[in-house]
């Protein structure tokens, strides 16, 4: 049995002539960049999430960028955001000119870890202002948003969330993305709402910060040829938005179904003592972009060739924290700083998941884990 880590083409056959359709609609209209089709998923996208302004931009990445931007962060100003997490969260911190200070995770969520972003208050970098924290929802759990925003408004900083991965997930009532400042989502591809291309979306309650953000998304003008600030080109084009918009009201029962996969992999997988299942943090729903388990004892890296060898794909989400990433050496970072980063960066596996994911095939993964550690004893 072949099993990918995310097989897109289920997912396109499932709602062909849902996405056809839309695309074809586009193609008709002559209308390609905004305009009205990125205007209609921008009011249902808002509506779902439960924000009063959706701004669509041309990506994730894009995303933090501006809201950066419209914050005004820049040279001599410092970023706290979690090390363990996609290179975007940091990158897009120094492209606005920024420092980004990197703090520690959870070792049970992969969150931004409290203790750690305390400790940097109470001893922040010389020279350097701290005006914001970047919690990343990793894996499609949210971090503790409610102590995040107490410390946040404690030492006078902004909040934006980075919730590339948990579109849907919910906070104490609350849907990830809509509690900080700004909210930020990726639709790249393999997202649980993902576009057949890059595409991007910054949410937030805060009339200002929304109309800098819809400026900033067209060179900063306002209107047209009359720009207010230096900006970029961000839009999201009619085609991702005709697409996003299609697949919107599916999200909810691929959600669901990616819960109960997960619940699958846990019931197959438990009693394994060098395996961590994932955790599900009191208050908040895990959505599970990624099923990632901790492989202990040094064994993540065998079990992964091992699955290989029996044709199922996982990937390794991610094998290096920022703070080592030779582009972020001039910070100052060593190893053994953030030693929760860098031991998830040793341990962490993430299993084959995505909705269109049979039941056999979550059976076939998890017996090839058991396989690996009962029979084998691992390597």
């Amino acid at each position: 049995m072949k099993i990918p880590v995310f097989d897109l083409t289920r997912q396109y056959r499932a709602i062909q002539g849902e996405i056809d359709t839309a695309i074809r609609r586009v193609l008709e209209s002559g209308h390609f960049i905004l305009g009205p089709e990125v205007e209609a998923f921008e009011a249902k996208i808002a509506g779902y999430l439960g924000a009063k302004h959706a701004i669509g931009v041309a990506s994730g990445t894009d995303a933090l960028l501006l809201s950066l931007k419209a914050l005004g962060i820049g040279p001599g100003d410092g970023v706290i955001v979690p090390s363990f997490t996609f290179f975007a969260t940091a990158g897009t911190v120094v492209n606005a000119g920024a420092t980004p200070i990197f703090a520690d995770i959870d070792p049970k969520t992969f969150n931004i870890s409290l203790e750690s972003v305390r400790k940097i208050l109470d001893q922040p970098p010389s020279g350097i202002t701290i005006r914001a924290i970047i919690p990343v929802h990793l894996y499609g759990q949210p971090a503790d948003m409610d102590e995040i925003m107490a410390i946040a408004k404690e030492h006078g900083l902004y909040v934006i969330e980075d919730a590339a991965q948990a579109i849907g997930a919910e906070y104490k009532g609350h849907k990830a993305g809509t509690i900080g400042h700004l909210g930020c989502f990726s639709f790249f591809p393999t997202k649980n709402l993902g576009a057949y291309g890059d595409g991007g979306l910054v949410v937030t309650n805060d009339d200002e910060l929304a109309e800098r953000v819809r400026m900033l998304r067209v060179h900063g003008s306002k209107p047209k040829y009359y720009h207010h600030l230096v900006g970029t080109n961000s839009r999201l084009d009619a085609l991702q938005a005709a697409i996003l918009q299609a697949k919107l009201p599916h999200l909810e029962k691929w959600t669901e179904r990616r819960q109960k996969i997960a619940d699958l992999y846990d019931r197959l997988l438990q009693g394994l003592d060098a395996l961590v299942l994932p955790y599900r943090a009191p208050n908040r729903t895990h959505i599970f972009h990624q099923y990632t388990v901790r492989v202990r004892g040094g064994k993540r890296d065998a079990l992964q060739k091992h699955l290989k060898q029996q044709g199922i794909e996982t990937q390794v989400y991610y094998p290096l924290p920022l703070h080592l990433q030779p582009c972020f050496k001039g910070l100052g970072y060593k190893e053994g700083d953030l030693l929760e980063s860098e031991r998830a960066s040793r341990e962490v596996l993430s299993l084959p998941m995505f909705p269109e994911l049979r039941d056999e095939e979550v059976e076939y993964v998890a017996s090839a884990v058991r396989r690996f550690f009962e029979d084998k004893n691992g390597p």
